[in-house]
């Protein structure tokens, strides 16, 4: 599923919303999510999951086509991990 087909879905649902009130709500979430874990800060969602981020060290890699060690610097990366409820639908425990 892509932004625009959860927007619509939800655009569909709430026929008292209109199309442009529905993505701006929708971007706001995702902007909050997005500026909450830029700040380091983690964003739980009970029973769908938490979005932290993680910090990966720098470290000595490798160039795959010359086998040459490359430096990779230190990132911070997103990280999602799934919540109970969702774990259990996807597994069919629960629906």
């Amino acid at each position: 599923m892509i932004r625009s087909e959860l927007i619509q879905i939800l655009a569909e649902e709430n026929p008292h919303l209109y199309q442009r009130d529905v993505e701006r709500i929708v971007n706001t979430v995702f902007e909050e999510i997005i500026g909450a874990m830029a700040r380091g800060d983690r964003v739980e969602l009970r029973g769908f999951g938490a979005f932290s981020v993680k910090k990966r060290d720098a470290r000595t890699g490798r160039n795959p086509r010359t086998g040459e060690a490359v430096d990779v610097d230190e990132k911070h990366v997103p990280f999602f991990k799934t919540g109970k409820l969702l774990r259990d639908r996807l597994n069919g425990l629960e629906t």
